[in-house]
């Protein structure tokens, strides 16, 4: 999933920091909501560590159902194929589905490179993709994924 919108116009002293616009922080909850609708509620989430994805994460936790906690690493912000690989890689085993959330264009990058999907992912945008392989190992290959669905706020 990539962040919700986030403002241009903040205070915000870093790129690192700029937080949620008033559209990002309607939109977050929404996607949640959707994704618990259609039972894509994720055993973990790896997040970005920055202040526009721990919004998104903080405002779409409860409508999403997940009752666990994000682990915010900053490996994954502005990251690329690389970066989500070895992140999703430290997964355990018994871990059955994890949410990654970040920015672009390194989300689309991972999409592509995952699914061979070539698709836009906006902001608040989630694509669901699902894999048959056994482990999360196996899952990391090129296109061992398939993109099942996407979820783009502006059709909520």
């Amino acid at each position: 999933m990539r962040h919700a919108k986030s403002s241009w116009k903040s205070d915000a002293p870093t790129d690192h920091e700029r937080p949620l616009n008033k559209r990002g922080r309607r939109d977050a909850p929404r996607v949640g909501a959707e994704l618990a609708r259609l039972g894509w509620v994720p055993d973990v989430v790896l997040s970005s560590d920055s202040s526009r994805t721990v919004e998104t994460f903080a405002r779409m936790k409860a409508s999403l159902g997940f009752e666990g906690e994000a682990e915010f690493l900053h490996d994954l912000y502005h990251a690329g194929v690389a970066e989500v690989r070895a992140a999703v890689a430290r997964l355990p085993e018994g871990v059955g589905s994890a949410l990654a959330l970040g920015h672009n264009p390194g989300w689309e990058d991972a999409l592509a490179w995952l699914s061979g999907s070539d698709e836009e992912m906006p902001t608040g945008c989630a694509a669901l993709l699902e894999t048959r392989a056994a482990t999360w190992a196996a899952a990391l290959e090129r296109r061992a994924w398939t993109l099942a669905s996407i979820i783009r706020p502006r059709a909520l």
